[in-house]
């Protein structure tokens, strides 16, 4: 069973930029399709990205689309996030996924693995 630790979290001014990591251990990462949501408070568990299990397909949420990219490395068993332009409307806590199954998209409900999360703090 895959272990995924989220990094990368911090405060960051409008505007600016964060990277994430996610580190899985424990399983064969190529054989996991990874992805990322976020969580404000009071609000629902909400897609920002993913992408499947040989990296050929990714998919980013609309609000991140032009600002955020997603990429992973199966030498470190590493997946990212490069967040731009961040918005004030970006903060939350950041969890790291992860599935068995060959998925770009879905619900939280489809993904197995989770991380702990990375809090992601926008201030203006």
């Amino acid at each position: 069973q895959v272990q995924l630790t989220e990094s990368g979290g911090g405060v960051v001014q409008a505007g600016g930029s964060l990277r994430l990591s996610c580190e899985a251990s424990g399983g064969t990462f190529k054989t996991y399709s990874m992805a990322w949501f976020r969580q404000a408070p009071g609000l629902e568990r909400e897609f920002v990205a993913a992408i499947n299990r040989n990296g050929d397909t990714t998919n980013i949420r609309d609000s991140g689309k032009g600002r955020f990219a997603i990429s992973r490395d199966s030498a470190k068993n590493t997946m990212t996030l490069q967040m731009n332009s961040l918005q004030l409307d970006d903060t939350a806590v950041y969890y790291c996924a992860a599935t068995e199954r060959n998925r770009w998209t879905g619900p939280p409900r489809h993904w197995d693995y989770w991380g702990q999360g990375t809090q992601v703090t926008v201030s203006s």
